[in-house]
């Protein structure tokens, strides 16, 4: 009887360990903050490997581009490496080298060059070790367009129209002037 017990007991802890098989930046996640990030700002997060900047927010599929913004400063995820997205570029962001992918991106509202750089989750950047020099989200209110992007994984959007910038999620939102 008790072999029977603990065969039981195995099968449901190797069924539940097969659900969570979700990393950031090479570290597991763990079942309890997964229910947390989705109890607290409605994030579900499917099974897969990503990468999170925990500065600035940004995340993305390891080895690709951001795909999105979500709040800064979530305990999730090991410390993100340089080679995340399989950057190219020779522009570097919170450590990460970014993909020709977000520097095209960047450069529709500001000049890019190679460098290391710093952006905090309110859009300020500069230099690596230097005080900010631009903010992303007053550059792109000053663009003239107004644009939007959501998300069809998460569900979270962020846009910017008539000098307001926003980041939408399930119960949640940021919305600044």
């Amino acid at each position: 009887m008790k072999v029977y017990v603990v065969f039981i007991a195995m099968t449901v802890s190797i069924s539940m360990a097969a659900q969570n098989k979700v990393y950031v930046n090479n570290k597991q996640v763990s079942e309890n903050t997964i229910h947390q990030l989705k109890k607290t700002y409605g994030i579900a997060i499917a099974n897969g490997s990503y990468w999170y900047d925990n500065i600035c927010g940004a995340w993305g599929y390891s080895g690709g581009k951001t795909m999105g913004f979500i709040p800064a400063r979530l305990p999730i995820g090991g410390r993100l490496q340089s080679n995340a997205s399989n950057g190219r570029s020779g522009v570097f962001v919170n450590g990460r080298q970014l993909p020709f992918a977000d520097v095209s991106a960047l450069k529709r509202i500001i000049n890019v060059v190679p460098g290391r750089f710093w952006l905090d989750h309110k859009g300020n950047g500069g230099y690596e070790g230097m005080p900010p020099t631009f903010n992303l989200i007053y550059l792109s209110r000053k663009s003239g367009g107004s644009s939007f992007y959501r998300n069809s994984y998460t569900g979270i959007g962020s846009g910017s129209s008539g000098g307001t910038s926003y980041v939408i999620g399930k119960g949640w939102s940021v919305i600044t002037n």
